[in-house]
């Protein structure tokens, strides 16, 4: 696991593993508010063949509002990224960016009690994707 994320192996396929994680985010009050099918992506943009990858853009509306009212260019961090993708060796991998340390870099107290926050979901949020 990287230092900058927050991570599960899962022993469930893919499409249930993108499921599970789905319904945690929605169960944790994160809204998925992109998606993005690399898989699909690399398939029209390259015609090749990729494992199954998605990425999804998640948050909170009240903490993205209190964090954009803040520190405007906050905007570049978000939404959180949460991926979901199949492992070589069978099973996914559910893995989010922890926000902590992503947003370290705005050197803002208020912003850092922001991305807590929302670590604390994410962090729910991927626990729960292995108990569903």
């Amino acid at each position: 696991m990287a230092r900058y994320s927050i991570s599960r192996k899962l022993d469930c396929g893919y499409s249930e593993a993108l499921e599970r994680a789905r319904a945690a985010l929605k169960e944790e009050g994160l809204w998925i508010v992109s998606e993005i099918n690399v898989a699909e992506l690399v398939k029209n943009s390259l015609n090749k063949n990729f494992r199954g990858y998605t990425i999804l853009g998640a948050c909170d509306p009240p903490l993205a509002y209190k964090a954009l009212t803040v520190e405007a260019d906050i905007g570049l961090m978000i939404p959180c990224n949460i991926i979901i993708h199949e492992n070589d060796e069978g099973g996914s991998t559910v893995a989010a960016i922890d926000p902590v340390i992503s947003m370290a870099v705005i050197e803002n107290p208020a912003i850092a009690l922001v991305a807590k926050e929302v670590r604390e979901r994410i962090d729910k949020a991927i626990g729960r994707i292995s108990l569903i």
